[in-house]
């Protein structure tokens, strides 16, 4: 019989110190990152998860929407960093994720700056940071987390072409293995800050944009050229044809052969 997906189904015997101990989990919830915001500012515990089990009006960067309906892995993190722990955060997320994916699904899943996460080019999932700042000082900060698990892309055309699931074996729910999974890897890259050197070392060694020909999009202009270098910021390194290395903090970027 298929374990429900619950907040007891994912903390019973998490060996997590903080992270995944507190499970808030909503069957049906427009966003994961407007609740544990709520939470956050009522100062629920470090670790703290929001969990759905369908997300109605998920959020991607640039305010883009987040398809998750049943079946999917939808939750945020709160989380109270350091203002020098804050580049490090979408790197910890995406290799909580890939990790996860790795052991509960044995596929290798692989990083596109800045936060998609991919298996054989296609999207599988994706991350969201966001930091609520007061002065120099940071409040509070969301990690959310998108993986798709039992997504019928089929029935999306909008993303048939570029995005991929993971499709839950009959009579297992890999939910739980891959969040349970994702807590422990999470926590094990969190409590490595400030120093983040390892965590940096890691996120870049599993992004597969660098080498490949590629176009930046940014409010302000549009890069291309070679992805060459990322930096301990998460900023990305675009040696164009004339051979300048274009420096690029945020944005969109396409592979040459998407």
């Amino acid at each position: 019989m298929t374990q429900a997906l619950s907040a007891y189904s994912l903390t019973r015997g998490l060996k997590t110190a903080f992270i995944g101990q507190k499970v808030v989990y909503f069957p049906r919830l427009p966003s994961t990152m407007d609740a544990a915001r709520q939470l956050a500012r009522q100062g629920t515990g470090e670790g703290t998860i929001v969990l759905a089990g369908e997300q109605t009006a998920g959020k991607g960067r640039l305010k883009r929407a987040w398809l998750s309906p049943p079946g999917n892995v939808a939750l945020s993190i709160v989380l109270y960093p350091d203002i020098a722990g804050l580049p490090y955060l979408v790197m910890i997320a995406s290799l909580a994720a890939v990790h996860a994916i790795d052991k509960a699904a044995g596929l290798k899943a692989q990083i596109k700056w800045p936060n998609d996460i991919l298996i054989d080019g296609k999207k599988i999932g994706g991350i969201l940071i966001e930091n609520e700042m007061k002065s120099n000082r940071v409040v509070f900060s969301i990690a959310g987390i998108g993986i798709n698990v039992d997504l019928n892309i089929a029935a999306y055309p909008e993303i048939a072409v570029s995005a991929v699931s993971l499709k839950s074996r009959p009579g297992k729910d890999l939910r739980i293995t891959i969040v349970r999974s994702l807590f422990t890897e999470f926590e094990r890259l969190y409590i490595k800050l400030p120093d983040g050197e390892d965590v940096f070392r890691a996120w870049r060694d599993r992004l597969v944009t660098l080498g490949k020909q590629v176009k930046a999009t940014s409010a302000n202009e549009v890069v291309e050229g070679t992805a060459d270098s990322v930096d301990e910021t998460g900023a990305l390194y675009i040696c164009r044809a004339d051979g300048q290395l274009t420096k690029v903090i945020m944005g969109d970027v396409t592979l040459r052969e998407e």
